[in-house]
């Protein structure tokens, strides 16, 4: 029996791994000649300076079960940690930290870090069993389900009602920053979902970078294809299903909803290919990356102890930057999202040096330029930082599709994640098509965006029990 597998991002090598470690011959065909996708790195600025295409940062990566199984440090993989997992720089020159342990944790929220502790402590104690839920399907029996019931009390509710479990302004503005992954308005349901998950990483596996850079990861999926037999194919556009041997063979497709009805729409029942219409695709990323002559000169020195930075001053200033985004306009001052991986994993950048990225959130498909308004904001925080700057390369949503056709105008989510496609992504069916031999394992399906090979994981794992294997 025969795979092929259309889209070497994590999830496409995810699901041609399972298969491959399950006797199928394998055949991975991608669009680009880097593999990858989001998670490749490439000098995007200046020649020495190795950016990350697009994620950077992997408490997901670090913390995910299918991962976990692989031996990564023989495979090339291994993960860098800073000192603290998040900063958040506020105005009166000081930041707040979202650290390494509870115990620390609780000491860097002060009147508020009980409060944090006891919300985070289940799932950070128990990562593993909750991963091992949360990044299933929606619907299933689950293995632990009073730790999957407390962590969904709380993670169904909107980021403004959680925010007032604390008293204080440096921890609703802590969960303000990771909260916002999620790309919700912090009045929808589910915007605590995200603030959650990271929130209990944190202590659990960290918000590390993957060392040299995030093309490791794609290329230790493929060293342990390639173990098992497995071909990986590059500048391979699949366009339609006739261009590829479908004889004895299925296919697994790591792209969006909208291409997927493009490549297999003739062949897909009137009702998936309904559903597939309808899916709704999140805001946009408006991203820069930058060649730094220095570290970034923070007037909090403390933001130098975390990879990632988040730049939104108050928690109602994020809510309403997120807030304006979602409902299709450009905030005047933009919730930025930074990292600076160069300060802990030095080979990214010639000596003294420094790479560094940030994006912000914009409407699916926006043109506008962001750029001054995000330099601004980087510089409220670090004031001085453009004169840093050797060099900067500006990518739009249209800039990013056009580098990763997943990335449908510029949403990294591969599809909004509010209630409804939570629950039903892209469809009840999440990986199957409803036609025989064609699954779909992108971050289109459960559990969503993230690089942490679940979605091609469970994809893979769906197809082998239909074929009995």
């Amino acid at each position: 029996m025969r795979a092929n597998v259309i889209g070497a991002g994590p999830n496409g090598l995810s699901a041609a791994v399972v298969l491959a470690q399950a006797g199928l011959q394998v055949e991975v065909f991608e669009a680009e000649e880097q593999p990858g996708g989001a998670a490749r790195t490439m000098e995007l600025t200046v020649p020495g300076f190795r950016n990350d295409f697009g994620s950077s940062v992997y408490p997901l990566g670090a913390g995910s079960p299918f991962f976990r199984t692989l031996p990564l440090k023989d495979l090339g993989l291994e993960w860098v940690h800073g000192e603290a997992c998040v900063a958040h720089p506020l105005d009166d020159g000081t930041a707040v930290f979202l650290e390494n342990s509870l115990e620390a944790q609780k000491r860097e929220l002060g009147e508020d870090g009980k409060a944090w502790v006891n919300l985070m402590r289940p799932g950070a104690e128990r990562w593993w069993d909750l991963a091992d839920d949360i990044l299933r399907p929606p619907i299933h029996v689950p293995k632990h389900p009073v730790l999957l019931a407390r962590f969904g009390m709380y993670a169904a509710l909107p980021a403004d009602v959680l925010a007032r479990r604390f008293k204080t302004e440096r921890a609703r503005v802590l969960l303000a920053g990771i909260a916002g992954h999620s790309m919700l308005s912090f009045d929808q349901m589910m915007s605590s979902a995200v603030g959650m998950m990271f929130g209990a990483s944190a202590p659990a596996v960290g918000w590390p970078v993957a060392r040299g850079g995030a093309q490791a990861i794609p290329d230790a999926l493929i060293r342990r294809l390639e173990q098992l037999g497995g071909v990986v194919h590059t500048g391979r556009r699949i366009q339609s299903l006739s261009e590829i041997d479908m004889r004895d063979a299925i296919a697994m497709f790591d792209v969006t909803a909208h291409q997927l009805l493009q490549i297999a729409g003739s062949r897909l029942a009137p009702t998936y290919r309904r559903s597939l219409e309808q899916f709704e695709y999140g805001p946009g990323a408006f991203k820069i990356d930058y060649a730094l002559s220095e570290p970034i000169p923070w007037k909090a020195a403390g933001c130098r102890r975390a990879m990632t930075v988040h730049l939104g001053g108050t928690y109602a200033e994020i809510a309403s930057s997120e807030h304006e985004v979602w409902r299709g306009r450009i905030p005047q001052v933009p919730y930025v999202l930074l990292t600076q991986p160069s300060l802990f994993d030095p080979i990214r950048a010639p000596a003294g040096q420094h790479t560094a990225w940030a994006y912000c959130h914009v409407p699916n498909g926006a043109t506008m330029d962001r750029t001054r308004a995000m330099e601004d904001q980087i510089e409220r925080f670090a004031p001085g930082f453009r004169d840093c700057v050797l060099a900067r390369r500006v990518s739009t949503p249209a800039d990013l599709e056009r580098m990763d056709a997943n990335l449908s105008g510029g949403d990294i989510n591969a599809g909004a994640f509010h209630m409804r496609q939570v629950l039903f992504r892209p469809s009840i069916r999440s990986y199957r098509t409803g036609t025989e031999g064609l699954y779909l394992c992108s971050a289109s399906t459960p559990p969503g965006g993230g690089v942490h090979g679940m979605c091609g994981y469970n994809a893979a794992q769906a197809a082998l029990r239909d074929l009995r294997l």
